[in-house]
């Protein structure tokens, strides 16, 4: 019987490549992958944003005929046939199914390959995405299309340009054009591509530069705290000194990295991009899973201050875990839901953290956390806000460390304060209103009162030279304390009691006056005024049920 052989249809190659590729950053990282998996020690990007040309060069081991027709344009062949998993210099291989390379169509109308193996000749071929489209729509077979000759003068260039070994890749008519200045893109590359900054034998330059840690200089410096996922060896974090930082220890040793916050959530974001730094995943060095917190819900005001970096290198295995797209990780995969609940685990550790530490410097933390009740969650945040004006400038540091100081010593004193000045001020209003509203009349010798102290503050407002009005309601009762505000408001039946809320009032009216002065209290007067407070706001609510 005859036999047959498959024939792939060229239409294959937007199925697995031009069409599942979107970012340009994604497809910039095939090509860097490329030249790290190819044991370069230098990859040189050239951008020309103005013309629409993007050229990525390498000192990497290069092609020969064979390699360039046998490998690099064999759809599906993979560095780690034979179950190779690391190249000649022991890196570990990026690549794996062998069809990243045709992300390499995804992202521009012509692309031109030339590559020099050590001891052979240049060679190379130009893949024209307008050609190609017109050989899948008129069905031609993969073994009947050819690439396109590269011109004279650029393989007369490069052979030069890439002396014993390389590899170089143009990329002409870029879709859409390239949006970000190379500023931004120098910040990205160094973001993501976590191998150029931790191995000193990989080396990448974006228009001659080399891209170094201090790209990342304007997110580290807005960093607070670091909790660090068992261990880590990156520069970032090793190098760099922050307000907090903790060593969290998970059950799986493999798993490395640190995730950190930063002061506002715009922070994270890179300036004049779209792009903002979220907590990723890496599989030996390289960017895995972008924003790995979808898959971990927290719904937590946290989650818009948190980037960081996971590293998980038994990701990669026998077991291909990756999606075709290479933009990600199978969701289903065990491994990976493994490396999820772990990651839930320290995430809880790092919300509490994360309140408890905002708390300590006088910001704003996770309004969820119940360690602290409502009221004085808000009267730390109101605490926060007010102590912000009074905090000299970031250049002053002397004098700023030093008012730090003082404003931390006050703080607990200061939110207590604030609380019960918020609680005494709405229970007097609420004491007027119910006066007002039962027609209580004002016994003589309260009147007095009201004289003498309308006579006080007549004399307080001539001696500052004041003609406008101070209080908004200048009746009798805005003049009464909390403690005749009771003793109008009480029942007359009330007064035989042993407890009232006049008895409550005389006993709050001390250390009311104390706090309406501003003073520091005792801990036993603060404890009795949390005490005889919610005395007085069982009976007020009382008395407002009769309203």
């Amino acid at each position: 019987m005859k036999q047959y052989n498959f024939n792939i249809s060229l239409s294959i190659l937007n199925h697995l490549g031009r069409n599942l590729y979107r970012s340009f950053m994604t497809v910039l990282g095939e090509a860097i992958s490329n030249s790290w998996d190819a044991d370069a020690n230098n990859v040189y990007i050239t951008i020309d944003r103005d013309s629409k040309i993007l050229i990525v060069r390498d000192d990497g081991d290069g092609m020969n005929e064979s390699d360039f027709q046998n490998k690099f344009l064999k759809i599906g062949y993979s560095k780690r046939k034979d179950n190779k998993t690391h190249t000649k210099s022991n890196r570990p291989f990026i690549g794996r199914k062998g069809i990243g390379k045709l992300a390499l169509l995804s992202c521009a109308q012509k692309i031109t390959v030339l590559t020099k193996a050590e001891g052979a000749t240049i060679v190379g071929g130009v893949i024209d995405n307008s050609g190609l489209d017109k050989a899948i729509k008129d069905d031609v077979s993969s073994t009947d299309y050819s690439l396109g000759q590269p011109s004279d003068s650029l393989v007369s260039k490069y052979d030069e340009r890439l002396g014993k070994r390389g590899t170089v890749i143009f990329f002409e008519g870029l879709k859409d054009g390239i949006r970000n200045r190379v500023e931004y893109i120098t910040k990205l590359v160094a973001l993501y591509f976590r191998f150029s900054l931790k191995d000193p034998s990989f080396n990448i330059y974006i228009n001659e530069n080399l891209v170094t840690i201090k790209e990342l200089d304007s997110i580290k410096e807005k960093t607070q705290f670091v909790w660090i996922l068992n261990s880590v060896d990156d520069p970032y974090i090793i190098e760099s000194e922050f307000k907090k930082s903790k060593i969290l220890p998970l059950e799986n040793k493999a798993i490395k990295g640190f995730i950190a916050s930063v002061e506002t959530p715009s922070d994270i974001k890179i300036s004049g991009t779209d792009e903002k730094a979220t907590i990723d995943l890496y599989v030996n060095g390289r960017l895995r899973e972008k924003d790995i917190l979808r898959h971990i819900p927290i719904a937590r005001i946290v989650q818009s201050y948190l980037y960081g970096q996971v590293h998980f290198d038994d990701l990669d295995d026998e077991t291909d875990r990756f999606t075709s797209s290479r933009e990600g990780v199978v969701p289903d995969d065990p491994k990976f839901k493994e490396l999820l609940v772990k990651l839930d685990v320290a995430l809880k550790t790092i919300i509490n953290d994360w309140d408890v530490w905002r708390t300590e410097i006088n910001q704003d933390g996770d309004s969820e956390n119940p360690r602290m009740t409502k009221k004085q969650r808000k009267s730390k945040e109101l605490f926060n806000a007010v102590v912000e004006d009074f905090k000299p400038s970031k250049d002053n540091s002397k004098s700023r460390k030093k008012v730090d100081s003082w404003i931390k010593a006050i703080s607990e004193d200061a939110e207590f304060n604030l609380s019960s000045y918020g609680e005494c001020f709405v229970s007097e209003n609420l004491l007027r209103k119910y006066i007002v509203e039962k027609k209580i009349a004002i016994p003589q010798n309260v009147q007095n009162k009201i004289d003498d102290w309308k006579a006080k503050a007549d004399t307080a407002k001539q001696n500052a030279n004041i003609n406008f009005d101070i209080r908004e309601d200048d009746s009798d009762l805005s003049h009464l304390d909390m403690d005749n505000l009771a003793y109008l408001a009480d029942d007359e039946t009330d007064r035989i009691k042993k407890a009232t809320l006049r008895r409550d009032a005389a006993e709050y009216k001390p250390i009311r006056d104390a706090l309406a002065h501003t003073s520091r209290l005792t801990a036993i007067a603060k404890s009795r005024l949390n005490i005889t407070y919610e005395n007085i706001k069982a009976r007020i609510i009382s008395l407002l049920n009769k309203a």
